[in-house]
């Protein structure tokens, strides 16, 4: 038998939706209608908050009722009412039942509600990260490591010396858990090894099961063997994992919200995506480039890797990256670090294609390059987009003379 879950915030959502989702939308002559069917919906929630601790559609509609109650003017004493039905036209039913609103993530939002804030993280090459708050780090993090681990998702990533006995790695194998969520979507998990990108899920599924709400889990091949593509629209995340060469890269949109939703905030310590890489395992791998550019001559690969090895110098690393990537961002310097290092050029194509999906998920365009000088700037901060580095500095100073004099 189907077990249902005792929190009911589907229920209060529906009920709301039916008492202001009419014909027209609600004018300024309606105002103590809505305040009245949204007290109504505040009450509701309030009635199953015990049952519904730590469901992110309860929280949604919590934060989304304060501020429509603020936008609105509603005092939060007045009266309730039942909602009025709402008539639905012919085929709405249907789409509604095979299609719950509890699993659209963005439709949870009323439309008067601000959208979400989305987030991003990616990991590629040698591996380089970034972290959900736009933290560049290059790392070791030989082994298993969780590099993103909330209530509804949980991925893993083992990563693999690229030659032997160097600290130089990347990511071989690579699994994601989508936990069962409501009447959405089965758990479902979804694995990747080199030479081995599947289009569908461990079971051999496409979607998120059996559920009423399984569509709004699916995965997609974009390019056989080298790209696929996974949507969850129920928690509004979208995942992109890739191989290039030998190699796996992973890149991911998150709401903010799904990302914090942590029952024991304790355990993030691990968690990559957000925390970003331990100290002990992370690589300045801009003072190493310096040495290898001091030095002139890049480092060979060893006998394992299945193609003849090319030698790369400082100059011919540069120029090779600059052809897929003209913008001396970190992307930049991480192929430039990568090329010198492995000597295989499918590095560069990995930082390239990281690049481009930055592009398409990063919801905040004037951060989609990174400098070596964000380290020095606050928190978050990122040189305007297309700005060379040493010009940003430069800006930088003119703006607060007195720190050049120091």
């Amino acid at each position: 038998p189907t077990v249902t879950s005792p929190c009911k915030i589907l229920k209060c959502n529906s009920e709301f939706w039916a008492a202001t989702s009419g014909s027209h939308h609600l004018g300024t002559e309606e105002a103590p209608e809505f305040c009245t069917a949204l007290r109504a919906y505040a009450h509701c929630t309030r009635r199953t908050a015990r049952t519904c601790r730590g469901d992110l559609a309860y929280h949604s509609a919590a934060h989304g009722i304060d501020d429509l109650m603020a936008q609105h003017n509603c005092s939060k004493d007045g009266p309730t009412s039942q909602p009025r039905l709402r008539t639905l036209p012919p085929g709405d039913s249907q789409e509604r039942s095979d299609s719950p609103e509890i699993c659209h993530y963005e439709k949870s939002f009323h439309k008067h509600s601000a959208a979400p804030n989305y987030t991003h993280c990616g990991l590629f090459g040698d591996p380089h990260l970034r972290t959900f708050t736009d933290t560049f780090q290059t790392c070791k993090v030989q082994g298993a490591w969780p590099l993103i681990d909330n209530n509804y998702l949980n991925v893993q990533v083992t990563n693999t010396p690229v030659l032997p006995g160097s600290t130089a790695t990347a990511t071989s194998k690579l699994t994601i858990i989508f936990k069962s969520f409501q009447e959405c979507v089965d758990q479902k998990v979804y694995q990747a090894e080199m030479d081995e990108l599947p289009a569908a899920f461990a079971d051999g599924s496409k979607n998120g099961g059996d559920k009423h709400g399984a569509n709004s889990l699916k995965i997609t091949e974009k390019v056989s063997g080298q790209h696929i593509e996974i949507q969850a629209k129920y928690i509004g995340t979208t995942i992109v994992v890739r191989q290039v060469g030998r190699y796996l890269t992973f890149a991911v949109r998150m709401p903010e919200e799904v990302v914090n939703a942590v029952e024991d905030r304790d355990s993030q310590g691990l968690y990559l995506c957000l925390r970003g890489c331990p100290l002990n395992q992370q690589i300045d791998f801009q003072t190493i480039r310096s040495a290898q550019a001091t030095e002139g001559r890049a480092r060979r690969k060893g006998p394992s890797l299945p193609a003849s090895p090319e030698a790369f110098t400082y100059e011919t690393a540069t120029a090779k990256c600059r052809e897929k990537l003209p913008v001396e961002d970190l992307y930049f310097q991480s192929c430039v670090f990568d090329l010198l290092t492995t000597g295989d050029v499918n590095f560069m194509l990995a930082a390239y294609y990281a690049f481009e999906d930055v592009k398409m998920l990063h919801s905040n365009k004037d951060k989609l390059h990174l400098y070596e000088r964000t380290r020095d700037l606050a928190p978050g901060n990122t040189a305007p987009s297309g700005t060379p580095p040493a010009l940003w500095v430069a800006l930088l100073c003119l703006s607060q003379s007195w720190l050049c004099l120091l």
